[in-house]
């Protein structure tokens, strides 16, 4: 995917986080933190199914990535932890409030960068829908809050 700058409003409250130099990042991935730097979604191991990758993505949710990082390159980038954000998602209806986290491949082998889902409970989301969304469709308004940084709207696991 593509460099693509979700921010739409609201602080963003940027954390500087490095990253290492085998990973690249693009604007608009969603972020984790391990072993101090920061990797995109699909980085994460595989937990064995989406709501236990869920969970642990949550678990060490950084924020959204504000700058890329090309491979071999592991400076450290700018990464927003709160703010409302637009992701794409598969067609949903969503209302205000309901619960946000990252989607999983169709194979379930990993998690999206940049995609995400309505989920049904707080241990599994990042943040929570800002614009309803009815009648159904593939781009979502999410106001996201790290666990890391901000101990979010939702429960720690």
């Amino acid at each position: 995917m593509s460099n693509t700058m979700r921010w739409r409003y609201g602080d963003a409250n940027p954390v500087m986080l490095p990253v290492a130099d085998s990973t690249a990042v693009e604007i608009g991935d969603l972020m984790y933190q391990a072993s101090g730097a920061a990797r995109p979604a699909e980085m994460l191991a595989d937990a064995g199914t989406e709501a236990a990758n869920q969970e642990a993505f949550h678990d060490a949710f950084v924020g959204v990535a504000m700058q890329c990082s090309p491979e071999g390159v592991g400076h450290p980038i700018r990464i927003a932890t709160s703010g409302v954000f637009e992701f794409d998602c598969l067609s949903m209806t969503a209302d205000v409030g309901d619960l946000i986290g990252v989607d999983e491949d169709s194979g379930g082998a990993e998690l999206l960068n940049q995609v995400v889902a309505k989920v049904a409970t707080a241990n599994l989301a990042i943040g929570r829908c800002a614009k309803r969304l009815n009648p159904a469709g593939t781009k979502v308004l999410v106001e996201v809050v790290s666990t890391v940084m901000r101990g979010g709207p939702q429960a720690m696991a």
